[in-house]
């Protein structure tokens, strides 16, 4: 009778264990899927416009150009930027300023270097993508160096290759801030948009056909912020503008950037593009906004997009911004879809 109830224990103590073991792994089982379903899916009601799981490439340096303005486009147009590592806080500052406009969710950011493409797209899935060959992600580079060049010199392709996708295009450099949204000033039908370079005021009212030559036979348009349709017009600017860049290579001669290379192909392409203007007091360049404070007081409300240039170095530009309350990453960094830099 005792060795019956000692074999009926041991019986029962094993079918407990065994039982308390195979809840345990079942237990952990449902936890850890409990885990994956949240990591994979409670971004998507959290955030359901920002990604997928189908969306998302096993590593970003295969995300094509195709995909990436497919899934950041919308009706049909892209806001473009380029952008190498040094300058990753100008772009969190011009990126909270479009979103304070609402046009946030079609911005791909085309990255010079790696470091760029990854932590972008890190924070902000799928809106960063990188055209080989990579470039230094170290340096800031300044106007005039080689280095600028070389960033510069490749925009016309970026530009060229979407164009060719299908879509608008409007590329801004980072060094700009967003007052109004730029869109309603669109006006018509054209192939390009630009503003001018020129320091010199015009009035409120003044022409929007490509300005006069100058002295050396070209204009002096701003190659920093432009809207393109994709136009044969168009088209025909960018590779135009492409064979003026190859033709006149950086050299310790000639410190040039892409600026004069895309005011000679607007030049030679005057009759077969369709162009415009737009206006200064919407679009002002820094030798007139931040230079000319008398201008700047007479047009306020009327600014636009505002841009940081006439003016060298990445910290002067930065303190120029602070010192005209533009510099908005210290105090609304969450505005933006790249949230607060570490």
């Amino acid at each position: 009778m005792e060795k019956q109830k000692q074999k009926l224990f041991s019986s029962a103590y094993h079918l407990s264990h065994s039982s308390t073991s195979i809840l345990s792994r079942n237990g952990l089982l449902l936890f850890v899927s409990l885990l994956v379903f949240l990591g994979v899916f409670l971004p998507l009601f959290l955030f359901p416009n920002t990604y997928s799981p189908s969306s998302l490439p096993s590593k970003w340096n295969d995300y094509s150009l195709a995909r990436a303005a497919k899934f950041v486009a919308k009706n049909g147009t892209l806001i473009v930027c380029t952008v190498s590592y040094p300058f990753f806080p100008f772009l969190n500052n011009w990126l909270i300023s479009v979103s304070r406009q609402k046009h946030q969710d079609k911005v791909l950011v085309i990255a010079e270097d790696y470091a760029t493409l990854y932590k972008v797209n890190s924070k902000w899935p799928c809106h960063a993508v990188l055209i080989p060959p990579a470039l230094d992600s170290q340096t800031a580079h300044n106007f005039g160096s080689q280095g600028f060049f070389n960033f510069t010199s490749r925009r016309p392709e970026h530009l060229l290759k979407l164009l060719e996708l299908g879509y608008n295009v409007m590329y801004n450099d980072v060094d700009m801030v967003w007052l109004q949204d730029p869109f309603p000033y669109l006006e018509g039908n054209h192939d390009v948009y630009f503003m001018d370079d020129e320091t010199a005021i015009k009035p409120l009212s003044h022409s929007h056909d490509l300005p006069p030559y100058a002295r050396d036979g070209r204009t002096n348009i701003c190659s920093c912020m432009i809207f393109l349709r994709p136009t044969n017009g168009a088209k025909l600017l960018m590779k135009q503008w492409i064979e003026e860049i190859h033709a006149q290579p950086w050299s310790k001669d000639n410190k040039g950037n892409d600026q004069p290379g895309f005011n000679w192909a607007l030049g030679k392409t005057a009759h077969q593009v369709d162009v415009y203007l737009l206006s200064q007091a919407a679009f002002p360049t820094g030798g007139v906004y931040f230079r000319n404070r008398t201008w700047a007081k007479e047009t306020k409300g009327k600014h636009v997009i505002i841009h940081n240039n006439y003016i060298v170095g990445f910290n002067n530009k930065m303190e120029r911004f602070r010192h005209f309350g533009l510099w908005l990453v210290d105090d609304h960094a969450l505005e933006s879809p790249l949230g607060k830099l570490e």
